[in-house]
């Protein structure tokens, strides 16, 4: 996650980047899960060439491999656009392994769309659970309890799914030293679009700001803002009164 800066129209990555906080509490599910019951943790990210730093501390944090997907013609990509190339990367990791979960965070907090697990669903075309705050694995199902829009939901669905996480699913871990050193020798590679040529073809995705259905045309910062002010007294009352009668006027 970088400081927003708005250029030409869209969100510039790329500046002291660093894992996205969100998708901390993603890795740990996934880790949690593979300690459970085995397998590998693939984490997988889209950017500029620095966005192997975030990838690196994925490793520290106990993800068994990393891939990064960068690409000039990837610049400018909307929400469509970044799922189409997360769902193109799990249907070739496919290829080699069946894939049980994508778990994603609930949201990046630079762009704050919370839009792209629910597009990757889409584009594998598997079930998908949204904002789960407890999540349950067994062998061959997920189950999430979930609050949002004023109902608490469990849900429950069968492999391969897909699932974001809030912040309240988990703790993630601090990597020590030794984690840190054993990162190093995890494979994280780094794709291009051309690596996605026998799952994807880039002429038929819509990537890119060519291709992005939407732009800022503006954006400023907001200031913050000043301290209420606070009555109390004998008084309170009856001033409290006559500032919701100007209010209302």
């Amino acid at each position: 996650m970088s400081e927003r800066r708005i250029e030409n129209g869209r969100l510039v990555r790329g500046e002291d980047d660093t894992l996205n906080e969100l998708d901390e509490n993603a890795i740990e599910a996934a880790v949690a899960a593979v300690e459970e019951f085995g397998g590998e943790v693939i984490a997988v990210t889209m950017g500029p060439q620095d966005a192997e730093d975030s990838a690196m501390l994925a490793l520290q944090k106990g993800a068994d491999r990393a891939i990064v997907v960068t690409d000039d013609r990837l610049a400018g990509s909307d929400v469509i656009g970044t799922a189409q190339v997360l769902s193109a990367v799990a249907r070739k990791l496919a290829q080699e392994e069946p894939i049980d979960l994508f778990i994603t965070g609930m949201a990046s907090l630079d762009g704050m769309t919370s839009m792209v697990p629910a597009a990757v669903a889409a584009g594998l075309g598997w079930p998908y659970i949204s904002l789960a705050s407890e999540l349950s694995i067994t062998e061959d199902a997920v189950q999430a309890l979930r609050h949002a829009d004023g109902f608490t939901d469990t849900l429950r669905c069968a492999f391969p799914a897909v699932v974001s996480v809030t912040d309240q699913v988990n703790e993630p871990r601090f990597p020590n030293f030794k984690d840190m050193r054993a990162a190093r020798k995890k494979p994280l590679d780094v794709w291009s679009l051309d690596d996605l040529l026998d799952v994807a073809d880039p002429n038929e995705m819509v990537i890119g700001k060519q291709g992005a259905g939407t732009m800022v045309l503006e954006a400023s910062e907001q200031s913050e803002r000043a301290g209420g002010e606070v009555v109390s007294g004998v008084g309170g009352g009856v001033k409290l009164a006559e500032y919701i009668e100007k209010v209302l006027k």
